[in-house]
This record gives C-alpha cells, sequence and structure tokens, in this order.
C-alpha cells in the first residue's frame, strides 16, 4: 500500500497486546436482557430453547477459533477461555473481544429461527464483552466456579421466585416472601408447596452448560471442566 501523508494518525493507536503465557477468557454477557426476554415470551424461570440457542452460538464461535478449548454458559452469557499460547490477532485485546462478541451476536440472530420458529425476532439483541487475564490453572478454575455458583444462586432464586408468581402471588409479594431467605429455605419452599426437588431440575439450569473441544489427535486439555456442568462437544472442523 502505498505511503501517505496521513498514516501519522496510526501512532495514536493504543497498544492493548494482552500478556503473554497468561489463560484469556472473554465473557459475552446480554445487554438488556431482561426486557428482551419479556418482550418475546421466555418461559421463566428458565426457557429452554432461549439457552440451547446461546450453546448453538457458543459451539460456532468455538469453531471459528480453535484457540478456545472450553466455554462455559449460564442464563444470557457465555464464557470463552483460550488457551495460554494463543497468538489471535498477536492477542490484541480489542480485535479478540470484538471480533467474538460479534460473532456471538450475529450467530444469535442467524439461528434464531431454527429455535423460535413460531416467534418473530422483534428487534436486535446486543451483547458486550470482556477480557480477563489469568496467570495459573488455579485462577482459571475458581473463575469457572465463580460462574457456576453465579448460576446456582440466581436459579435458585428464580426457580423459587416464578413458583410463586404463577400460582398467583404478584412479583412484589414474591420478592417479600423470599427477601432473606438461605438455600436450605428456599429448597424447603419448593418441595413443600410446590413438590419440585430442585436436585432434580436438569443440570442445564442448575449447573450451566460447558462445551469443549474434540479433537482427533493426542491434544488433552484439563480434565476438571468435566465437572461442572452438562456437557455439549463442539466438533473442530479441520483445516
Amino acid at each position: 500500500m502505498a505511503k501517505s501523508k496521513y498514516e501519522y494518525v496510526k501512532k495514536f493507536e493504543r497498544n492493548d497486546s494482552l500478556l503473554p503465557n497468561t489463560w484469556l477468557v472473554i465473557r459475552v454477557d446480554g445487554r438488556g436482557f431482561h426486557k428482551f426476554s419479556d418482550k418475546h415470551g421466555f418461559v421463566k424461570p428458565n426457557d429452554q430453547k432461549a439457552l440451547e440457542l446461546m450453546n448453538k452460538c457458543a459451539e460456532n464461535v468455538m469453531n471459528d477459533f480453535r484457540d478456545i478449548v472450553l466455554a462455559y454458559g449460564q442464563s444470557d452469557e457465555y464464557s470463552f477461555v483460550l488457551k495460554k499460547e494463543c497468538s489471535l490477532y498477536d492477542r490484541r485485546e480489542t480485535k479478540i473481544v470484538s471480533t467474538i462478541v460479534s460473532l456471538f451476536t450475529s450467530n444469535y440472530v442467524f439461528n434464531w429461527n431454527k429455535y423460535f420458529p413460531d416467534k418473530e425476532l422483534l428487534y436486535p439483541p446486543s451483547f458486550d464483552g470482556r477480557v480477563v487475564q489469568y496467570p495459573d490453572d488455579n485462577n482459571l478454575r475458581d473463575y469457572l466456579s465463580w460462574r457456576q455458583t453465579d448460576c446456582h444462586i440466581n436459579n435458585l432464586y428464580n426457580t423459587c421466585f416464578w413458583a410463586l408468581v404463577h400460582s398467583g402471588k404478584t412479583e412484589t409479594e414474591a420478592e417479600n416472601v423470599l427477601r432473606g431467605t438461605v438455600s436450605s429455605e428456599k429448597n424447603e419452599l419448593l418441595y413443600s408447596q410446590f413438590n419440585i426437588n430442585y436436585n432434580k431440575l436438569p443440570e442445564m439450569y442448575r449447573k450451566g452448560s460447558v462445551i469443549i473441544r474434540q479433537e482427533v489427535s493426542n491434544l488433552k486439555y484439563h480434565l476438571y471442566v468435566i465437572s461442572l456442568g452438562t456437557l455439549y462437544t463442539a466438533h473442530s472442523r479441520k483445516d
């Protein structure tokens, strides 16, 4: 490309290269999804088709980026783990985050009709993204455990909340019933009032979804990821 007098503007670009030899976690999170789920009539507290759509989007992202070794999803978020030696886009933060978020979002729109053939997509969904760097395996494991704990806490509350609402209480009344309760009390409420054994609900609701890459080579990944919930398998394309 020919040089021009305007190329000096490139000097204003910020160097946003991420640290070498660290796990990269890109978390994609729905923006305004409470409103989005209401407008599109998602089943509460969990809409299986909506969660499966999220899983499909994540699987397609993994098929495009082979540096992603694991993905964990719950509700309207997905975390993508890129291997330590990843050199994708020279580890440029904005390039990696923006590309993964835009690909995830476009897949959500593209696959909408496959999961909701009888529902019109009323307006475009929106996702934001961030990257966090973790230096060792323990940090990464604790991150995944944190997100799964968040899934459990939120889902237990929402299961109780919507059971109360569906039984005839207002949302304000349901909030008042649950205010200050601990996990054991929520479990007892579900069982005694609604005959719901929380531990028998689908793992995808209680623990989230995990996607790992299945390779035909001898490449192995950390096995602790298998214990994190419902296991999905993304079949890698071979270049």
